[in-house]
């Protein structure tokens, strides 16, 4: 919770100064836009050839918007237990199939790590387990190993229901999109998915079959999406707050 605290102290309206951020280039974007994600990413979304020297600028603008969104940031994380913040989980909570796992780690004399399902959803690591960016990473490999298993028949059923067939389906870790349609109707997935309650992963896959028919994010494609789930807009709200769920560990 601290990390927090420090991230808002490099940036205030009275010293300027920028904070950390990534620009993301998309076909899909009019203009530039500015998302601070909950868990303390700031990207720029700029539209295809856009001179991206005039980002700094333009988020000196809107310094005072950003030092506001950073300090709502802060208060939601206040409230996040401590063992989010631990390098090391004991238990990881896949709320999208209401699954707990248990982690237990065991000193070895070797250099290498390795994993095991040792019980009933229950994860061994084994080996040189103070390395914790070692450790991390291979439950990244094992998230993205269970996010297939579970995500794709899922989607694919859901597909079925809702009659919007897509091609491919690939499980990615990226930061700040929970998953993305390409024009060829390929679908990828965010493993954080994993971390979200099942009613919001299921808004997020029927919101990407959706673009398999509309590109963008125009008056069309919403009301595709209310009419594949009435009510979708509940969803739409809750999903902005959706990486609270994310524990810190995940982001490599």
């Amino acid at each position: 919770m601290a990390d927090s605290s420090e991230q808002l102290e490099l940036f205030s309206p009275e010293t300027a100064a920028l904070p950390d951020y990534c620009i993301r280039e998309s076909d899909r974007a009019r203009h530039v836009s500015i998302k601070v994600h909950l868990n303390g990413q700031v990207e720029v979304v700029v539209p295809v050839g856009f001179d991206q020297r005039q980002v700094p600028e333009l988020l000196h603008r809107r310094r005072d918007w950003l030092w506001r969104s950073r300090q709502r940031l802060a208060h939601q994380t206040a409230g996040l237990t401590d063992d989010h913040f631990d390098e090391k989980p004991g238990q990881i909570e896949v709320r999208s199939r209401h699954q707990t796992w248990q982690v237990n780690y065991q000193p070895a004399t070797t250099r290498t790590l390795a994993m095991t399902q040792n019980a009933p959803q229950t994860l061994l690591l084994r080996g040189a387990v103070d390395n914790s960016a070692a450790c991390a990473d291979l439950l990244r490999q094992w998230l993205s190993r269970k996010a297939r298993a579970e995500f794709a028949p899922w989607l694919r059923e859901l597909s079925f229901v809702v009659n919007l067939p897509f091609r491919r389906i690939s499980i990615r870790g990226q930061k700040t999109r929970w998953a993305s349609c390409s024009s060829n109707k390929d679908i990828s997935l965010n493993y954080k998915l994993l971390f979200l309650p099942p009613e919001l992963v299921h808004y997020v896959f029927v919101h990407e079959l959706c673009h398999t028919v509309h590109m963008n994010h125009s008056a069309a494609f919403w009301q595709l999406v209310e009419e594949k789930q009435p009510g979708h807009q509940r969803f739409r709200d809750e999903i902005r707050d959706g990486w609270q769920y994310v524990p810190r560990w995940v982001e490599d």
